[in-house]
């Protein structure tokens, strides 16, 4: 069973920036065949794509609401991926999920996603 505890979320102003890390957790975690992503959800919305790597090839993919503002990576040592954001909009409010999946085949559907982490809160004022 894989775990994935998220960090890093805070209240920030328009304009600047934050980083989320998420570290996995579980010996099931496949390096060669696991995907993780970054999800969000803002009240009242449905979960929504924001950014997944593939940890073997480390092939990202971004929503086009982000590309060019944030970029993921991943510490292949620590087991951790990191969500770096900036700068920041007011729309970009949210609370971020890290999940992970094997064979993912579409990083966007979340349903390719077995294991989900609690999420932390990001909320960007104007």
């Amino acid at each position: 069973q894989i775990q994935l505890v998220e960090t890093g979320g805070g209240l920030v102003h328009d304009g600047g920036s934050l980083n989320l890390n998420c570290e996995v957790f579980g010996r099931t975690f496949n390096r060669y065949r696991n995907t993780v992503g970054w999800f969000r959800q803002a009240p009242g919305k449905e979960r929504e794509f924001v950014a997944a790597i593939r940890w073997y090839s480390g092939t990202t993919e971004y929503a086009d609401s982000v590309k060019g503002r944030f970029t993921i990576s991943r510490d292949n040592s620590k087991l951790t991926v990191d969500l770096q954001m900036n700068p920041l909009q007011p729309e970009d409010t949210a609370i971020y999920f890290c999940a992970t999946g094997r064979t993912v085949a579409s990083t966007m559907l979340s349903s390719e996603y077995a294991s989900w982490g609690q999420g932390t809160q990001v909320t960007v004022s104007s």
